[in-house]
C-alpha cells in the first residue's frame, strides 16, 4: 500500500459482531491501526493511548479503527478490558491485512498505520518495529501536516 493508492474496501466484523464497512466511514479522515494481538503487552500499550486520546483524534476530523486477526469475543473482552473507544475490527481470515501489506514474513500481523482521506486515497502509512508504535501526538501532528498542504 502506497500513498496516494486508492484503499480496498472492506466489510468485517467489530467487537460487537455488527458489520464495519470502510468506505461507509469515510466521512472523516480514517487511521487503521493494524497490530499483532490483543491483550499482550504493547498492543495493550498502544490501543490504550490511542483510547486514551480519543478525543484529541475527533478534534481533527480522524476515525480510529483497529484491526487484527482476533476474534470478535476476543476484540469484545479487549475493549471492555481497556475501555477502548473506537471499533476493533476481526480480520480472522487476514485477508484484509495481506491487502494493506500488514502481515510479515511469519504470518503474523505488522504494526502498521494507514491514513485514509474522504476521497479513499492513502495519505500516510507508518510501519514500526514490534515492541515500538506511533504515539497519538505524532499521529495527529502528521495529518495535520498532511491536511495543510492538501490547502495549498
Amino acid at each position: 500500500m502506497k500513498i496516494g493508492d486508492i484503499a480496498p474496501n472492506f466489510i468485517l466484523k467489530d467487537e460487537t459482531g455488527k458489520d464495519f464497512e470502510l468506505y461507509k466511514n469515510l466521512d472523516t479522515q480514517m487511521l487503521l491501526v493494524f497490530y499483532p494481538k490483543d491483550d499482550t503487552p504493547v498492543c495493550s500499550s498502544q490501543l490504550a493511548e490511542y483510547s486514551n486520546n480519543f478525543e484529541e483524534y475527533i478534534k481533527n476530523g480522524i476515525k480510529v479503527v483497529g484491526i487484527n486477526a482476533g476474534t470478535v469475543q476476543s476484540h469484545s473482552d479487549f475493549c471492555t478490558k481497556l475501555d477502548i473507544k473506537f471499533p476493533l475490527l476481526a480480520d480472522e481470515d487476514k485477508k484484509i491485512s495481506r491487502q494493506y501489506d500488514a502481515i510479515n514474513f511469519m504470518g503474523i500481523t505488522k504494526r502498521l498505520l494507514v491514513v485514509i482521506g474522504t476521497d479513499r486515497k492513502v495519505l500516510w502509512t507508518a510501519s514500526t518495529m514490534p515492541l515500538k508504535f506511533v504515539k497519538t501526538k505524532e499521529i495527529v501532528e502528521k495529518v495535520k501536516s498532511l491536511n495543510s498542504k492538501e490547502m495549498t
